[in-house]
């Protein structure tokens, strides 16, 4: 009984780790001083660097309200999209990584 115990706490400590490191596979962490933000693009407050193919930035990301794709006669998102609203254009872009699929600009902006 002790040893299946010990197998057990030895077997979540080695789930723990794995998860960790597949959380951070730079083993450093994520750092989201200074606009740094792994796997984002650069913030570009006023959206001019904003293209299909290209990463919104993280502080971009976060501070454009998402949209209800519905009220404003939006396609439905892909899964792993959402329609976020920002600097008077709708931007359809991966949740995961910022990746533009759309930029439809916003008429009644």
């Amino acid at each position: 009984m002790k040893t299946l115990l010990n197998v057990i706490a030895a077997g979540a400590i080695l789930v723990s780790i794995a998860s960790a490191a597949v959380a951070q596979p730079d083993g450093r962490g994520y750092d989201h001083r200074g606009g740094q933000h792994p796997g984002w693009g650069q913030d570009h407050n006023d959206g001019s660097g904003w293209r299909r193919g290209r990463r919104m930035g993280y502080e971009d990301w976060n501070n454009a309200p998402r949209v209800d794709y519905r009220r404003h006669h939006l396609r439905a998102p892909p899964r792993g999209y959402e329609w976020r609203e920002a600097n008077g254009r709708y931007v359809l872009a991966a949740v995961a990584t910022g990746v533009i699929a759309s930029i439809i600009l916003n008429a009644g902006h």
